[in-house]
């Protein structure tokens, strides 16, 4: 089974359907690969780095561009169990970037030097979660 990498085209004409003039935070969950996994003709092919190092590089290249369009990281932990899911789920990496809006979103990964940078995080990625929230206020409650 593949994990889940990149949008699909319908999940990205969806995400770009929604408001793009609000706040948005997107939760990451991010399974790493033990090795990366570059295409041949990537510089870094063959060169035994750990998902983990992929992931960083893409972390460390794109965050120019995501401080940039106004993105930071609001939130981050590390998972450590499923409590409430399928008892074989994991991630590795947990975090909530925020944005101004949608727009600097896709801003951000349209940008034509994100779509090299992006590579490290193809490599490294077994399966990843990406969700748009909408921020809120939390109530008192759960649901309120």
């Amino acid at each position: 089974m593949t994990g889940s990498i990149d949008p699909l085209r319908v999940q990205f004409d969806a995400f770009k359907a929604l408001p793009r003039d609000t706040p948005i935070h997107m939760l990451n969950l991010v399974r790493l690969k033990a090795q990366a996994d570059y295409p041949q003709d990537h510089p870094n092919h063959g060169k035994g780095l750990t998902g983990l190092d992929a992931y960083r590089a893409y972390g460390r290249e794109s965050a120019d561009l995501f401080k940039r369009v106004g993105g930071r990281q609001v939130w981050a932990g590390k998972p450590e169990g499923v409590v409430t899911g399928p008892a074989d789920e994991r991630w590795d990496i947990a975090f909530i970037a925020e944005y101004p809006n949608a727009g600097a979103f896709l801003a951000m990964v349209t940008h034509a030097d994100y779509r090299e940078w992006v590579k490290h995080r193809q490599a490294a990625v077994e399966d990843s979660r990406l969700i748009r929230l909408s921020p809120v206020t939390p109530g008192e409650g759960f649901g309120e």
